[in-house]
């Protein structure tokens, strides 16, 4: 039998999307930028149409690369988000300007908000000249269509988010075997986003990799995982052709999960889950971009 990618739908937008992302760090990696184009382009051929990305990777180079690789008509087959570091209106108005020519397009699918790891955040992004004001702007100009934001630290901020006066369309969090056990995105903000039709969007499916560490679940099964929960994409790295065979190979063989299945999975993982041990970009500052580069936060 012959399996083909998955769809499902980004929350309310009308929009279909792979089950399986592509995700824009790791597009940084690779010492060789055609080896990414050659990547990109062969997982828009396996099926796979969402690509994320955002203005600080790399500085710039994974949207350079990406870029890139959607030229030749695969920009029309791709779903493309990119996130936004800024908090005040002219710093992400000048970080929007900066991703699109390094994207080589004319707008965005999905901008998003990134890392919003702190209350501050909030009260930044939505005071007078504020971010949001500039996503509300480059919404009405055409050169995005839907917004969103992101966070990997704690689910109450993303709860207080999600309190504000906004229609938010998606929401990027950790959705992962680990994070089931601790200061669970899953637990606290993946009910609010169903209830209300907000597109799910699952990152850090290995726990930016520690998951392996612990020696409890396959590489399939963390994926599949974060792929039962009512996600609508779900985003991982992918630096090589193996790593892409692994995503395609995951999306392509999912079935929905027995609950003995997930039991199994739980029970294998709570012990090495408690107190977010590998869970570092809860516990720590080492994936908190905007912490290493405040002034990002302000101007581009």
């Amino acid at each position: 039998m012959k399996y083909e990618m998955p769809y499902r739908e980004l929350g309310s937008t009308g929009e279909k999307v792979s089950i399986i992302g592509v995700g824009g760090f790791h597009l940084g990696l690779p010492r060789n930028p055609a080896d990414v184009v050659d990547l990109v382009r062969e997982a828009i051929e396996q099926g796979i149409n969402f690509f994320d990305n955002s203005w600080d990777y790399h500085n710039g180079e994974s949207e350079r690369r990406l870029g890139e690789a959607l030229k030749d008509g695969y920009r029309d087959r791709a779903f493309l988000m990119t996130k936004v570091d800024g908090r005040t209106r002219e710093a992400a108005r000048a970080q929007l300007d900066q991703s699109l020519e390094r994207l080589q397009v004319d707008h965005v699918d999905l901008w998003q908000l990134h890392e919003v790891i702190r209350f501050g955040d909030i009260d930044r992004a939505f005071a007078h000249d504020g971010a949001i004001e500039a996503m509300i702007e480059a919404r009405d100009e055409g050169r995005v269509r839907y917004i969103g934001f992101t966070g990997h630290k704690d689910p109450g901020i993303h709860r207080t988010m999600l309190e504000q006066d906004f229609a938010w369309d998606t929401v990027q969090m950790p959705l992962n075997v680990l994070d089931a056990h601790f200061r669970s995105f899953e637990h606290e903000v993946l009910p609010v986003l169903v209830e209300r039709g907000i597109g799910v969007i699952g990152m850090k499916p290995f726990s930016a990799g520690t998951v392996f560490d612990t020696n409890t679940v396959t590489a399939i099964e963390a994926l599949h995982y974060a792929m039962n929960l009512p996600t609508d994409v779900v985003v991982t790295g992918m630096e090589s052709r193996a790593d892409l065979a692994q995503a395609i190979q995951a999306a392509m063989s999912f079935r929905p999960l027995a609950e003995e299945e997930v039991s199994s999975i739980l029970a294998r993982t709570a012990p090495k889950a408690q107190n977010g041990i590998f869970e570092r970009y809860k516990t720590t500052q080492h994936h908190d971009t905007t912490a290493m580069h405040p002034e990002w936060l302000e101007s581009a």
